[in-house]
């Protein structure tokens, strides 16, 4: 006797889910976690000076050179001012050193 395999089809595809639903998931519950966070560049209006800000920064952002507020903190992502301007920084990988280049090192230890 023949074993019969049936074939069953899932309504999701869990190999290539949909980008507009995966962005709605929790950070841990996504195909590949990621975080919610990210650093902005803001520049200042008044004196044209760019900042480096957190996105969930939990103070007040202010320019150093004009003492205007650039960002205010609210329950989550911190809330620019009118005005400003800003760009998402890109996620840079930072160079290490190669394991096998400092393994002298730990023997000196």
């Amino acid at each position: 006797m023949g074993l019969l395999f049936r074939r069953f089809q899932m309504d999701i595809d869990l190999l290539h889910p949909d980008p507009v639903e995966e962005a709605k998931l929790h950070k841990l519950k996504r195909l590949v976690q990621s975080p919610n966070s990210y650093f902005l560049d803001v520049k200042c209006p008044g004196c044209d000076k760019v900042f480096v800000v957190f996105s969930h920064a939990q103070t007040v952002i202010k320019c150093h050179d004009c003492d205007q507020i650039l960002c205010r903190p609210t329950g989550g992502k911190c809330k620019l001012e009118r005005g400003v301007g800003f760009r998402k920084k890109q996620f840079q990988f930072i160079k290490t050193l190669n394991p096998v280049s400092y393994t002298h090192l730990r023997a000196h230890e």
